[in-house]
């Protein structure tokens, strides 16, 4: 690779052992996928604490020794310094505050405290959440990024014109340790094109209609790049972090356009560049109804438990499942979990939503989800979601029925136990 003399100066081991690491990681990365050279880099978001039982050991020897083994996929322990990146920690295994609740044992959210205050004198910020682009962390467009999370990284991508391709805990680490990255896939220009076609013929304009779409877009487009076009409506935040993950879940979706929303994309000219769509596909009601079906992946209508909130919830989602509890009471047999970052957590208390929801029997919870965690009440048997992501991986990690629609619909069946879905 070709390394500029800052670059190889790091690597001698002018920044310290850790560095040095670090350099060493990223060039052999960059050697692995074919890069050229470094790109710099000053947004970093990565997973960086300790907060399940396999570390546990390696906690008992320090967090050098954890960020070593776990970020820059080190043998020798060396000692972290402050990071040379702008950096953010993502979603984490256990909620801070409800640990108790998640059935987690303590000793763990000790260890995950202990990490935290360790990554956090060094620098990283404790967003704690899969959609770090809600509390603080937005990319500008162009902004070269080294980002984890699948869902993150769609966001990024499409919907911001950030650039990043999906990283791992130790480039995450190295990154944040040198401010650089590989410059390889979607850093390029040349590899952010569509390639793919997709004519939605059928209107798309709620959560759920663009969940479906994104279940369908990852389904026939794979690891491609799809360009969107037809009756697309509703285009919105909300509505793109669910596009992108259920996208990103179904198929490998890291990048898409949507021509007139995308920020890269005025027109379909722009989205394609020198490309062509080397495959057409439709979008209509048969095949609404078909990924629709696909999510379902239970038999049995009493409903135990609700997650809403995968990607996280938004203040204004927050605020209309609190509308939409306001007054009423769960089924006693349902358990209500709703999952939003904590620094929008805190906004939800002040604006009168979190009391609201916990006064019909839900629970606000922050900082992970299900599918991380690994953490749903005891007993649970079959659960309903309005994320197509979490309908996509919960049952099978967590071996129970699970039942995918609205917001309304999953309310309705926290309400009566009973789910009747949407169709």
């Amino acid at each position: 690779m070709q390394l500029t003399d800052t670059e190889k100066a790091m690597r001698d081991g002018s920044g310290g052992e850790a560095v040095a690491a670090a350099m060493d990681l990223l060039i052999r990365y960059g050697e692995a996928l074919g890069a050229e050279r470094l790109v710099e880099t000053d947004n970093v978001a990565g997973a960086f604490n300790a907060s399940t039982p396999s570390v546990r050991k390696i906690a008992e020897r320090g967090m050098d020794e954890v960020f070593s083994r776990l970020n820059l996929d080190s043998d020798r322990t060396v000692e972290i310094p402050r990071l040379a990146a702008r950096t953010c920690q993502l979603i984490t295994g256990i909620d801070d505050q409800n640990w108790a609740l998640q059935g987690a044992d303590p000793q763990m959210i000790e260890m995950q405290r202990a990490s935290e205050a360790f990554v956090g004198q060094r620098g990283v910020n404790l967003m704690a959440t899969c959609t770090p682009y809600q509390v603080g962390n937005v990319p500008t467009f162009g902004e070269h990024c080294a980002w984890m999370e699948s869902s993150a990284v769609v966001y990024c991508n499409g919907a911001l014109g950030g650039r990043t391709n999906v990283e791992g805990k130790e480039s995450t680490g190295a990154a944040a340790l040198t401010g650089r990255i590989p410059y390889w896939g979607y850093h390029l220009t040349r590899n952010r094109y569509g390639n793919r076609h997709i004519r939605v013929d059928v209107p798309v304009r709620s959560m759920l209609d663009w969940g479906l779409l994104g279940y369908f877009t990852g389904e026939r487009v794979e690891e491609n790049i799809p360009v969107l076009e037809g009756a697309l409506a509703g285009v919105d935040l909300v509505t793109l972090k669910h596009f992108g993950a259920a996208a990103a879940s179904s198929g490998g979706v890291e990048m898409y356009h949507i021509p007139g929303h995308t920020p890269e994309a005025r027109s379909a000219e722009d989205a394609f560049g020198p490309n062509r769509a080397e495959e057409q596909h439709v979008y209509d009601a048969a095949a609404r109804k078909q990924m629709y079906e696909t999510l379902q992946s239970a038999t049995d209508r009493k409903v135990d438990f609700i997650m809403l909130g995968c990607p996280h919830n938004s203040i204004e989602q927050v605020g209309r499942i609190a509308a939409l509890l306001d007054g009423k009471r769960l089924h006693p047999d349902v358990a209500l979990w709703v999952h939003t970052p904590r620094a929008i957590r805190t906004v939800a208390e002040r604006s009168g939503y979190v009391a609201r929801i916990e006064a019909a029997g839900g629970k606000v919870m922050s900082d992970t989800c299900p599918a991380i965690s690994r953490r749903l009440p005891p007993g649970v048997r079959v659960i309903a979601t309005d994320s197509a992501k979490q309908a996509h991986y919960l049952p099978a990690i967590a071996k129970v029925q699970g039942w995918f629609g609205s917001l309304d619909a999953c309310i309705e069946a926290g309400l009566t136990g009973i789910w009747t879905g949407d169709f």
